[in-house]
């Protein structure tokens, strides 16, 4: 889990998971154009109703969030839905890359075949090695900062709202990017 989390990363065991792919990103987390590199993980906060799991992916290229997915359960449909978001937005990822850590939702039974449909590449870090995907923890990091660590939460639909709000409003279209010639990601 990323920046900001509850618990740890491992499974039922104690142990973490085997990888299902390889590191093929070894952290570079550089693209020449969109949809080569994508990059995912997932973050908790606990409201006064429990916790609420964002699942996010980014594109490399452009530090875009392209997809997404907020739920109250981390189960691997969270992962699904936010990888069928990002190909909604995207269309055509056959061939890219989209690099997690080791959770057991992106090795799952479910997760795979998903991937494998849309003809995209599985890679994964080390266990125990946040720098491996140093560049999605960033993004994670930032949100804790400006949105999940701003307040208590009553209720999940009001972090859901901020978390949504804050994605949409003010890391898409007002954070400028240093990579992008200090553009917003919008304007890619």
């Amino acid at each position: 889990m990323g920046t900001g989390t509850f618990g740890n990363k491992h499974g039922k065991n104690g142990r973490p998971g085997p990888p299902v792919h390889d590191d093929l990103v070894e952290r570079d987390f550089t693209a020449e154009a969109p949809n080569q590199v994508w990059l995912s993980d997932i973050t908790a906060r606990r409201t006064a109703e429990g916790k609420l799991y964002l699942c996010a992916i980014k594109d490399a290229f452009s530090n875009r969030i392209v997809g997404y997915s907020i739920d109250d359960r981390m189960k691997s449909q969270l992962v699904i839905r936010a990888l069928h978001s990002a190909v909604a937005r995207r269309g055509a990822v056959a061939g890219c890359i989209l690099h997690s850590d080791r959770g057991s939702q992106f090795r799952s039974g479910r997760f795979v075949p998903a991937l494998n449909h849309h003809e995209m590449v599985g890679s994964m870090g080390r266990v125990g090695a946040a720098g491996d995907n140093a560049a999605m923890e960033s993004f994670l990091s930032l949100l804790q900062k400006n949105v999940l660590d701003r307040r208590l939460w009553d209720t999940r639909e009001q972090l859901r709202i901020a978390i949504v709000t804050w994605i949409e409003r003010t890391y898409h279209r007002r954070r400028r990017q240093s990579g992008l010639g200090r553009l917003t990601e919008t304007v890619t």
